[in-house]
């Protein structure tokens, strides 16, 4: 199983960026869709964006156009570059990693907690 550590976070003011970076203990690529996940105070953890092994993206309606997903094989590192930060964007970040078979992501980094100031 892979082990994922996230890093990145950290507080920013409104309309500003952060780069998260979620570095991987072994190749992921293949077999593996990457994914970030947030949770804030008080709020059910949601999906915030996926990546296959092939680089086909998803996002949550509520990041589209400001957050993207990305990856540098070399490196073993899954990113989320956010954009036009928002209050609401305030949460614990993070990297996860579900294997082809899997139905659930089962592979969990620690979290990193990012933090929207208005």
């Amino acid at each position: 199983q892979v082990q994922l550590v996230e890093s990145g976070g950290g507080l920013v003011q409104a309309g500003g960026s952060l780069r998260l970076s979620c570095a991987a203990s072994r190749s992921i690529l293949s077999g593996y869709v990457m994914g970030w996940y947030r949770q804030a105070p008080g709020k059910q953890r949601e999906l915030v964006a996926t990546m296959t092994s092939g680089a086909t993206t998803n996002y949550a309606d509520s990041v589209k156009g400001r957050f993207t997903i990305s990856r540098d094989n070399a490196k073993n590192t899954v990113y989320l570059q956010m954009n036009s930060l928002k209050p609401e964007d305030t949460a614990v970040y993070y990297c996860a990693a579900k294997a082809g078979p899997a139905t659930d992501f089962g592979a969990w980094g620690q979290g990193t907690q990012v933090a929207v100031s208005s």
